[in-house]
């Protein structure tokens, strides 16, 4: 019942809420982002959704076209502040604020039956998974191959986190994950990887 209505009226209300009273926030983000850019402050790609369907994911553009990121640019990425965008998808009902983070096709659309359970969840803001891996860029810049060790380590560890999610999934597993987000987000708790 919670998975087919409750989540999903969860979802829609929370994020209408927190999309309104963020609304003076996200233009003036939108106007130093244009400023900085000369260009569009949104950033728009494609992504895999619930049951592989693809959907078009919002963000705040956080590198240049030179590839260059500037001081507000990064506080933006480290704040998460960039993906507050989503909120739009999750009113639109292509996301949620839990479950698998979207990731480009070539991953969450090629699954094995072992973890074909995941696609029936729509993608989140935060998760299992997505808290584990909240460094991931820098965990992956540390490596020469980055690519290999997100193939041959990462992913493999995400898809188990995200079955464990979608075994797992309640009202209850959903407030503990955002609540841990919003604490781990402000750097008031290091998350407990070991899970």
């Amino acid at each position: 019942m919670y998975i087919k209505f409750g989540k999903v009226l969860f979802d829609t209300l929370l994020a209408t809420i927190l999309f309104l009273a963020l609304l003076p926030i996200l233009l003036l983000i939108s106007i130093i982002l244009l400023f900085l850019h000369k260009d569009s402050p949104f950033f728009t790609q494609i992504r895999i959704g619930q049951y592989t369907k693809e959907f078009k994911i919002y963000k705040f553009k956080t590198i240049t076209s030179t590839g260059e990121k500037s001081s507000f640019m990064k506080f933006l990425r480290k704040t998460k502040l960039d993906e507050t965008l989503q909120l739009l998808n999750i009113i639109k009902q292509e996301m949620s604020f839990v479950g698998p983070r979207p990731d480009i096709p070539g991953y969450y659309d090629q699954l094995s039956p072992k973890y074909s359970a995941i696609s029936s969840l729509k993608p989140g803001l935060t998760g299992y998974a997505s808290l584990k891996f909240s460094n991931e860029e820098s965990l992956l810049s540390k490596h020469k191959n980055p690519l290999k060790y997100n193939d041959e380590v990462i992913f493999p560890e995400k898809l188990r986190l995200n079955l464990k999610y979608q075994k797992e999934i309640s009202f209850k597993t959903d407030l503990k994950l955002l609540f841990i987000t919003f604490l781990v987000v402000l750097n008031l708790t290091n998350y407990d990887t070991k899970i």
